[in-house]
């Protein structure tokens, strides 16, 4: 299967479980609101150009904020992690071209602490940049905080069970040196 088709699968899916299922299930405490759809930005193949994982990023958030009703909102979140992921990859990619051989980050390619390190340091910035769109408009700084770390860790909690839930056929990628 081609690169474009499973992403657009990715994209799709990751769009529908986060508006269907997600934002729809009751929430268990008024602190939970589980985000994953931004995964589909964590999986993209490391080659990607900037302006590409930009663009991805803001039709991703604009996607899931036309089915909320949240304008911009999860725009503005997701292309925030479209723009800090080279970044964080850089810091936990191995900096050895021949141990640099799969073609996207998983904790196959990255190794299970350096893939969770980059997994929650994006979630976090998602999720903190998310819930300080919202708190700017009403809400307690001790709430927002508290409300930020419990979404973190859920979202994690849910990226880690999906990483072992749904295996990815990791490709090598070709011409390393």
């Amino acid at each position: 299967m081609s690169d474009l088709v499973k992403n657009s699968i990715r994209f799709v899916l990751f769009v529908f479980v986060q508006v269907y299922v997600f934002n729809v299930m009751p929430h268990l405490h008024e602190l939970i609101t589980p985000y994953i759809y931004f995964l589909f930005i964590l999986w993209l193949p490391f080659t990607i150009k900037r302006g590409w994982l930009l663009l991805l990023g803001f039709l991703l958030g604009m996607t899931v904020d036309y089915f909320t009703m949240t304008p911009g909102l999860h725009a503005a979140a997701a292309v925030l992690v479209a723009f800090l992921r080279p970044f964080i990859i850089h810091l936990f990619a191995p900096k050895d071209a021949t141990e640099y051989t799969y073609q996207e980050p998983s904790p196959k390619s990255m190794g299970w602490t350096a893939y969770s390190l980059y997994a929650l340091m994006l979630s976090f910035a998602h999720n903190f940049y998310l819930q300080l769109l919202e708190w700017l408009s009403f809400g307690s700084f001790i709430h927002f905080l508290l409300k930020t770390l419990v979404t973190t860790a859920v979202s994690m909690l849910l990226i880690l069970i999906t990483e072992l839930i749904f295996f990815r056929k990791q490709r090598y990628r070709t011409n390393t040196a």
